[in-house]
């Protein structure tokens, strides 16, 4: 006879969604974690903090709902009689959903291990990012559509709350094992990024996204250009450039950093009221040497800074001499490096999204 199960056991029979529930709802959560996790890039006052939160909650709720598909399908992936050509991609699809999990997890404790020039916050996206096309072609070769019997009921409700419920609760207990420790999570901003402490070029990594990597920048042939929706458009050589603007601002960087850093140079307020924008101008663009390029609102472009110096220090050319935006509340990605035109405009431009795909490839 068999000993009847514990409670812990039937805690987690009871927990356990049906099959075709448990298969859904993994597609649901990857999908949620993808979109929340590309979102955050762009978020960076705390006031969004509850997506960094939902986000991180989906993941730790991600890891038990695998471990309830896993249970149920280990007999395909340990018998060789049961491999199908489909059983490869399923092995591949759960490689990288335990890769973007194990990094995820690791680095919110506050590992900081480095891979050449990716943090374990940018293994964790390269992960997330393969998971999607293995997860659809997943899908694809075993599709079973939802039916509505297999979601209706308190009980699937209940189960979800207590799964939601035991992930926040995991993601609470995580951060403080992170203070406990004394790892860098207790250091964390809301976004997740460690600090980068010290004064001046040296105190932060130099990054560039995607495939931003010019030559330095020869100052004698550089010129920053103002134009656009504008009266009078301009042309100013460096030694035009007066920075006697300076303000303290946080970068936080998209790989899993931040600095706080005294920046100086030209306020773009002053540059606009020199050129004198239209009265219907709602954006200004601000445009790299290498293509790449960001628009911001007007009003917000105008408390924005063109840097030539941080901490007192000239900019290195890593990070974007001659001249970079200084975007207070926005991601780094957004803080444009080796601008050399400034373009006000009467509209947005979407198309941005793209460049930051293809900017710096010739």
């Amino acid at each position: 006879m068999r000993d009847a199960p514990g409670p812990v056991a039937r805690g987690v029979a009871w927990l356990r969604p049906s099959p075709r529930v448990v298969d859904w709802s993994l597609f649901a959560l990857v999908a949620f974690e993808v979109g929340s996790g590309l979102v955050s890039f762009t978020l960076g006052t705390p006031n969004w903090w509850p997506v960094f939160w939902a986000h991180r909650i989906a993941g730790l709720t991600l890891v038990a709902v695998l471990a309830f598909k896993l249970a149920r399908v280990r007999h395909r992936l340990t018998d060789s009689d049961r491999w199908r050509p489909s059983t490869a991609l399923s092995v591949l699809t759960l490689a990288a959903a335990l890769g973007a999990l194990g990094s995820g997890i690791a680095w919110a404790l506050g590992v900081d291990v480095r891979l050449a020039y990716w943090t374990l916050l940018s293994v964790h996206v390269g992960f997330g990012l393969a998971l999607v096309p293995l997860l659809l072609l997943h899908v694809r070769s075993r599709f079973r559509p939802p039916r509505r019997a297999d979601f209706d009921g308190r009980r699937t409700a209940l189960r979800y709350s207590a799964l939601l419920v035991a992930g926040a609760v995991a993601y609470r207990g995580q951060e403080l094992v992170g203070r406990l420790a004394g790892t860098a999570a207790a250091d964390r901003r809301f976004t997740g990024s460690q600090p980068r402490e010290g004064d001046g070029n040296a105190a932060f990594p130099v990054t560039s996204w995607v495939a931003d990597d010019p030559d330095p920048v020869d100052l004698d042939s550089w010129s920053l250009t103002v134009d656009g929706a504008v009266a009078a458009p301009a042309e100013l050589g460096y030694a035009d450039l007066d920075p006697a603007a300076e303000r303290e601002a946080l970068l936080d960087c998209t790989s899993g950093w931040y600095t706080v850093q005294s920046w100086r140079g030209v306020r773009v307020g002053d540059l606009l009221d020199a050129a004198g924008p239209a009265a219907d101008a709602s954006h200004v663009r601000f445009v790299s040497v290498t293509g790449y390029r960001w628009s911001l609102p007007i009003e917000e472009a105008r408390d924005a800074l063109l840097a030539t110096r941080v901490d007192d220090e000239p900019l290195a050319h890593g990070h974007g001499a001659p001249l970079r935006l200084v975007a207070p509340g926005r991601r780094g990605f957004q803080w444009v490096k080796w601008v050399e035109r400034v373009e006000v405009r009467r509209r947005g431009d979407p198309a941005q999204w793209l460049v930051t795909l293809v900017s710096g490839f010739d």
